[in-house]
């Protein structure tokens, strides 16, 4: 069975995948309460389903983008149980699995998450046969200056307030096309189904060189 973790922002997520479907599936707003929220959720999902850590076989990890302390807190929990039951781990962009949960929309696509004092970390993905494909690098920017540049309708997803989602429908008009709220929630259960899909594969990451992933806390904000 493989175990997701999710910390990567203020919304957290665990779930279980037995291969065929997820078994349990827990999220919740964190705040910055990571470091003392994650075990007892995670005992409560284990404990819910009967299934205990020496049934994990695998592990799924958020590893950012986000926030510092919410991707070294799930990171740091997935390196040491990996290290310590033997099992393989995979880790996973943040944005990717926000991208994985639309793969039924129409590209271009932009996945953002939250960075902090107002700012949004933007992803661009194109569509490869069936699947999302990352774009470029990651931006910082902010609800005042994403989609400057786009030049075609667009598709927007991810973690923005009303007040975000009133602003940017205001500037983009037609050149933007925003999913509901509900799509904004990281469900674990996606993540799980990423790392399973890799396991099987034969493909995971060396959990002593698996770092996670961090944006500048000076870098530009753009458009």
């Amino acid at each position: 069975m493989i175990l997701a973790i999710d910390t990567a922002t203020r919304s957290a997520s665990l779930a279980v995948h037995d291969g065929a479907s997820v078994r349990a599936e827990f999220s919740w707003d964190t705040s910055d309460h990571h470091t003392v929220e994650l075990m007892p959720r995670l005992v409560e999902l284990l404990t819910q389903i009967n299934v205990s850590i020496d049934q994990i076989s695998g592990l799924g990890v958020s590893i950012g983008p986000g926030s510092f302390t919410g991707v070294r807190v799930g990171v740091a929990l997935a390196k040491g149980l990996a290290v310590s039951r033997g099992i393989p781990i995979v880790g996973v962009r943040s944005t990717d699995i926000l991208a994985y949960a639309v793969n039924w929309c129409k590209p271009p696509l932009v996945i953002v998450v939250r960075a902090g004092r107002g700012r949004l970390i933007a992803a661009r993905y194109t569509k490869t046969r069936s699947e999302w494909q990352p774009d470029g690098d990651f931006i910082l920017t902010n609800a005042d200056l994403i989609g400057e540049h786009w030049e075609r309708p667009t598709t927007l997803s991810g973690e923005l307030t009303a007040g975000e989602r009133e602003t940017i429908e205001r500037r983009l008009s037609d050149r933007v096309r925003l999913l509901a709220p509900a799509f904004a929630l990281r469900r674990a259960g996606f993540l799980a189904e990423i790392a399973w899909q890799k396991i099987r594969a034969g493909a995971s990451d060396d959990p002593a060189t698996l770092q996670p992933l961090y944006l500048a806390p000076d870098q530009k904000v753009t458009a």
